[in-house]
């Protein structure tokens, strides 16, 4: 019979990985956390037409990525291939944005997005991504602030000195409108010379020609028009505010033209954090302003800003550069070898153990098994120490200290005394 696998580009995640996980999990939720960002969970499954809606028809994540299919009512469903959709959907639909007395709402979540792309390092078919989003602010210190909250995150891994900030305005709807005509205008007229994705996209998305791979594409490029040149006054201003905002909080940044990020619904600031530790896969983190996504699906008017970083290049990234606590592949603290027949007392002191030092992380040995094969046991288990627990020390309510990784000499003791000495 043939062993059934996992499907390809969706991985499994084992327990010599997910402790790495848990600590930046950790990390993320106490800055967001930090900065009043409230935690909220949403469906994997929702209606392929939030996504044509929001992300766009002619986006290559509508277009080739997403997996959808009919369920039983024949109803188009669709694996949600990214948050801020979703998020917007939960929020609107339980009237968090304008029915709480403040259209001011703070949220982040994380979870497992779906895209059919070629599998490859840092970039999966389903993959996990933490993002924040911001409602209710129109203003461009809310945008300082989700940087300058990314910045901290940085600060707090210890990667800083990894990542750098790029950021662009978009502009208004309308003045993005006389820009694309103005780009499609100038390509048109060297559409032999680009390559066979641009002139692809030059009919249904032509600003995601400006962060084309390619680089003969790219030459072109240079004589093109200037995002910024039609930027309308107002944005300009919010852009100019952001950036007096992130150079007041310390956060280096540079201003890239051609960054536009590849869904429909992003207007006035973009941003990616970029690293070049990963080789192609250099984007950890990047997100925009939104502020028309709420009432084209529906709503009233509402600004929002967010972004969405991905954990498994996170995660790379800080093996990649070792930064990654050194204890954290231990998950065992204290091995209770039990040798006799001394079963149940043995389940007494792992219980009284993790009663009184619930900071111990206690595993007693199950299964029997001689006092050498046990001892092997705790010391595969990555133990600091293994407690002895034989049919004498039981009955005198005693136990025997042994060290397996200091260099410190075996000590007997009462039960009650463990936790005066393992700290």
């Amino acid at each position: 019979m043939k062993k059934l696998q996992a499907i390809k580009g969706m991985n499994d995640l084992l327990p010599t990985e997910t402790p790495y996980w848990q600590y930046l999990e950790s990390v993320v939720t106490e800055v967001v956390q930090g900065y009043g960002y409230q935690e909220i969970r949403f469906p994997i499954l929702e209606s392929t037409e939030l996504f044509k809606r929001t992300i766009g028809e002619v986006t290559d994540i509508v277009e080739k990525e997403m997996y959808t299919f009919d369920d039983r009512n024949g109803e188009s469903v669709t694996l949600r291939p990214e948050g801020t959709a979703s998020c917007v959907r939960a929020s609107e639909q339980a009237q968090l944005l304008y029915n709480r007395g403040t259209l001011v709402q703070k949220l982040w979540y994380s979870g497992p997005m779906f895209r059919y792309e070629k599998p490859q390092k840092g970039r999966l078919r389903q993959f996990h991504q933490i993002g924040v989003e911001a409602y209710g602010i129109a203003s461009a210190d809310v945008d300082a602030e989700v940087l300058i909250l990314t910045a901290r995150l940085w600060r707090t891994l210890g990667l800083d000195s990894a990542v750098s900030l790029q950021i662009n305005s978009l502009g208004t709807a309308e003045s993005r409108a006389e820009y694309k005509a103005a780009l499609v205008a100038y390509l048109n007229e060297r559409k032999d010379q680009l390559d066979e994705d641009s002139q692809r996209r030059l009919g249904t998305n032509p600003l995601r020609i400006l962060d084309s791979k390619n680089q003969n594409t790219q030459a072109l490029l240079e004589g093109a028009p200037d995002l910024s040149d039609f930027l309308d006054d107002e944005s300009k201003q919010h852009f100019s505010q952001l950036q007096t905002y992130l150079t007041a909080a310390g956060v280096t940044f540079e201003v890239n033209t051609r960054l536009v990020r590849g869904l429909d619904y992003y207007s006035r600031t973009v941003f990616e954090w970029v690293t070049d530790k990963l080789g192609a896969q250099g984007t950890v983190c990047a997100g925009g302003r939104y502020d028309g996504l709420v009432s084209q699906m529906g709503g009233q008017p509402t600004p929002a800003v967010g972004f969405a970083m991905g954990m498994e290049r996170l995660v790379l990234l800080l093996q990649e550069l070792n930064l990654f606590p050194e204890d954290l592949s231990r998950t065992v603290d204290v091995y209770l070898v039990a040798v006799g027949d001394v079963t149940l007392q043995a389940f007494q002191l792992a219980e009284y153990l993790r009663e009184h030092a619930p900071y111990l992380r206690v595993q007693m040995n199950c299964g029997g098994g001689s006092f050498k094969s046990q001892m092997k046991k705790a010391d595969r288990s990555g133990a600091e120490i293994a407690l002895i627990l034989g049919e004498d020390e039981a009955q005198s309510g005693e136990v025997t200290v042994k060290y397996l990784r200091a260099d410190e000499p075996q000590q007997t003791i009462k039960q009650e005394q463990i936790t005066d000495i393992i700290v």
